[in-house]
């Protein structure tokens, strides 16, 4: 059996399209198909039903898909281990996460890691955490670093780092709202919601839930689809809004944005480093695991990149 034939096979499973797998593969849609009637043919069974402009695998393909990927992992582990022996370590490394993970600590971390293995590269596929535990789920990606932790049974999940989310907002909202009592500042100040579905909101949710509070208490002027269109926002006088300490370390830093103190708040959450339960993971994968593990239980790693940040006491009104 041809491997390059169980390679588009599972291209086009997991794509549910010719015209996708042959992009990703970087071959023309014809090729594509001439691999799949190939294996058809040998296999002696139709794997995908064409349905106009749709394709749907049939239950042939349903049962050669985990066996594929099997194979391919296997091959994969077996490229790796002569690397493995031949004291190499190159290739390139795909990793899924969500937005926080991968927008302020993988970027840097994984410079780091390449300082140790030059001839890596990479790349960070950002999405929500459930398309990154999906991506995971559907064998797409080894790795990946998310926010929320689920119940899925076949997903393993490792601590790696926390990070604080808190209420920040620009001077004149601080000045303005600080000295107001918890359920009066968020009744009251301006506030920017990520969109629904978010983990930020999520967390969000759950902490005004402790408060008796729900969002339709709150006075609403924007919802944003992502943690950096809120960052400018703040910055802009917008309004506030509970966010990622770590989103916007540089900005409290240089007194663009002020941290409004509320009980319970900062709100701790846990980031977490996911992998198959049942999938092997190749060499150079489990090195990266090992670093990032390391990286995190390091003294001023991953975990003060993320947590350890103390936050300052507000500045007082005449501060500017």
């Amino acid at each position: 059996m041809d491997i390059h034939h169980l390679r588009i096979f599972c291209e086009v499973y997991r794509r549910q399209s010719f015209s996708q797998a042959s992009q990703h593969c970087n071959v023309t849609q014809p090729t594509v198909s001439a691999h799949i009637k190939s294996l058809e043919h040998e296999l002696d069974c139709r794997l995908f039903d064409r349905l106009g402009q749709k394709i749907l695998p049939t239950a042939e393909a349903n049962a050669l898909y985990p066996l594929a990927c099997r194979v391919l992992d296997a091959l994969g582990q077996l490229e790796e281990e002569l690397a493995l022996v031949k004291k190499e370590m190159k290739g390139q490394v795909v990793i899924g996460a969500s937005t926080i993970p991968g927008t302020y600590i993988l970027p840097s971390i994984m410079a780091r890691f390449r300082e140790e293995h030059p001839e890596v590269s990479f790349e960070i596929r950002v999405g929500d955490s459930r398309q990154v535990i999906d991506a995971v789920l559907g064998h797409e990606i080894f790795l990946g670093i998310v926010g929320t932790r689920t119940d899925e049974p076949h997903i393993s999940w490792q601590e790696l780092c926390t990070d604080d989310l808190i209420l920040a907002a620009n001077h004149h909202l601080w000045k303005r709202f600080v000295h107001l009592s918890a359920g009066q500042i968020l009744t009251e100040i301006p506030f920017l919601l990520r969109e629904a579905g978010s983990g930020t909101r999520r967390s969000m949710e759950k902490y005004l839930g402790e408060l008796r509070l729900s969002l339709d208490q709150l006075h609403v002027v924007a919802v944003l689809g992502s943690t950096a269109s809120i960052r400018e926002a703040l910055k802009s006088g917008l309004g506030a809004s509970i966010l990622s300490r770590l989103a916007i370390a540089e900005e409290l830093a240089r007194e663009e944005l002020f941290e409004i103190p509320l009980p319970g708040l900062p709100m701790r959450r846990q980031f977490y480093l996911v992998r198959h339960a049942k999938r092997s993971l190749p060499n150079l994968y489990r090195t990266l695991a090992d670093f990032l593990t390391r990286t995190a239980a390091r003294a001023g790693g991953l975990t003060a990149g993320c947590a350890g940040r103390s936050s300052s006491p507000p500045p007082s009104t005449t501060s500017r």
